[in-house]
């Protein structure tokens, strides 16, 4: 009798150890962690290429037009200032033709005395140094304008250039996407109502610093971030998306073992084995929304949720997903950031 109750006791002290491991884990978090997505590393790759190929021809662009607008200010004004002198240099040109400067000999002969002589030197001196000042400075003006002239053809070159590899980065992606089904434009998911996030630090030229993965990651236990990827983050906390996030995990590709990923769930604890409905697909069409609006403010380089990717020279495609929720990303806003 003694054996068979140490034997039941045995069996219930293995049943109460193995759930409190259930418990201690769903605690933890490993019960939560990221979701599959079920993509192949050369998908992640080519995305990644094609959209921060994208991204970055699309700041160069924008740059290189804002010097544009720059420095057809600049034509502008030079243009105007030297138009301004043209009148007085007309006049120098004019007398110098008709009359020279009198030498020293042709003064003396029409002077009556030394101080006439003197005093006609230091006029004619001081007329000839406000002529030089004013030729110069007309030369002056005629030169930035046409420095500046040059340096617009140079920014269309420029232009032109970043035009020719965003076109080829956006059929990249389409190459991509079309080898798992998807690509072509969809309806995407955009709201003017989107919070702005506050602007994650730039390089002088308007690039994106080169960061690595050496910040803690809130969302995950010896996990790292890029400050970038935890920027946008904490803005989007601050913008009351809220919802269980995992960013950094251990996988053979893409952003999130990098560090410049973030998967978020459309559901308030965990990441559902279906698709999101109802509050929680409202909550990811607004997370998704958010992202888009602010991607140049965060430096975002994608975003994947409800079977469509987002790319900065793409808008919105249909992305298909091979698996469930996760990997058709029905259940969390994926966010991968340059």
């Amino acid at each position: 009798m003694a054996a068979v109750f140490q034997r039941r006791l045995s069996i219930a002290l293995v049943l109460l150890l193995a759930a409190c491991a259930l418990v201690l884990t769903a605690t933890t978090g490993v019960a939560h962690a990221a979701p599959d997505e079920g993509d192949s590393k050369t998908l992640r790759s080519a995305l990644e290429s094609a959209a921060k190929g994208q991204a970055v021809a699309i700041q160069k662009l924008t740059t290189s037009k804002k010097r544009a607008v720059q420095l057809q200010t600049t034509v502008k004004q030079a243009e105007a200032g030297a138009k301004g002198m043209e009148k007085q240099v007309t006049e120098i040109a004019t007398r110098s033709y008709r009359l020279g400067r009198p030498s020293s000999v042709t003064m003396l002969l029409d002077s009556t005395s030394p101080d006439i002589f003197l005093e006609r030197m230091e006029r004619l001196d001081m007329m000839a140094q406000l002529d030089g000042q004013l030729l110069t400075r007309y030369r002056g003006e005629l030169d930035r304008a046409k420095a500046a002239k040059a340096a617009i053809d140079k920014e269309i070159r420029e232009q032109t250039k970043q035009v020719a590899t965003l076109t080829k980065k956006k059929k990249e992606a389409e190459i991509a996407l079309a080898s798992i089904g998807g690509g072509g434009a969809s309806g995407g998911f955009l709201s003017a109502n989107s919070a702005l996030a506050k602007p994650a630090p730039r390089n002088s030229d308007g690039s994106w610093p080169d960061e690595r993965c050496t910040i803690s990651d809130p969302t995950a236990d010896g996990g790292c971030l890029t400050p970038r990827t935890l920027h946008a983050y904490k803005q989007a906390k601050a913008a009351d998306f809220t919802r269980y996030t995992v960013c950094w995990s251990q996988r053979s590709s893409g952003e999130h073992p990098k560090g410049r990923a973030c998967d978020m769930s459309s559901n308030r604890s965990t990441f559902k084995t279906s698709a999101a409905t109802g509050d929680d697909r409202a909550y990811g069409d607004r997370l998704a929304a958010y992202f888009v609006k602010n991607a140049d403010r965060l430096g975002v380089m994608y975003v994947i949720w409800y079977r469509q990717i987002w790319m900065p020279g793409n808008g919105w495609s249909r992305y298909s997903g091979s698996g469930g929720a996760s990997a058709e990303h029905t259940n969390h806003v994926h966010v991968s950031m340059l």
